[in-house]
């Protein structure tokens, strides 16, 4: 488990904790849980409707033979959304609503392209994809040449056939 994700594991639910009982001096203890509840249940209609939405574009774009990144990329964010927003607290919700409405998903959908081709840029970086074994002064980015039309005279020799 990446360092980050067990940090998270561990502040997030401080820093809830700490803002629900800074909400709930200000307002009280009974309107805070009642702003809780009103605020799940708002993110549970609105990720069932976003969802719906996501699935029927995928759909179709599976049906028209369309590459559906896009698509992918807006269920991937509902469904991170839809989690955030199921958990009880106000930080989670604001991140939640961030990646599930409909109007600020593409900033989120921008976020992550930017993550993952990072990452993949990372990760691959240092693959050689070519097919070629890397040699001095060996650059992945270059296409390799094609094989020339020179004949080289020789014979063919098979190590299993028996005189």
């Amino acid at each position: 488990m990446p360092w980050f994700v067990a940090l998270a594991l561990l502040v997030v639910p401080i820093l809830e904790i700490y803002v629900i009982i800074q909400i709930g001096q200000v307002i009280g203890g009974w309107p805070t849980v009642g702003l809780l509840l009103v605020e799940s249940a708002l993110g549970a209609w609105i990720i069932k409707r976003e969802g719906r939405r996501a699935w029927n574009a995928l759909q179709s774009a599976l049906q028209t033979g369309k590459m559906p990144g896009r698509e992918l990329s807006d269920a991937a964010l509902v469904l991170v959304g839809g989690t955030l927003l199921l958990t009880p607290g106000f930080v989670t919700d604001i991140f939640g609503f961030f990646f599930v409405l409909p109007f600020t998903r593409p900033i989120a959908r921008r976020g992550l392209s930017a993550f993952l081709s990072r990452r993949l840029t990372t990760q691959l970086g240092s693959v050689n994809l070519t097919g070629f074994p890397p040699a001095s002064g060996f650059d992945p980015g270059t296409r390799p040449t094609p094989p020339s039309d020179d004949v080289i005279q020789g014979e063919v020799i098979d190590p299993d056939q028996k005189k």
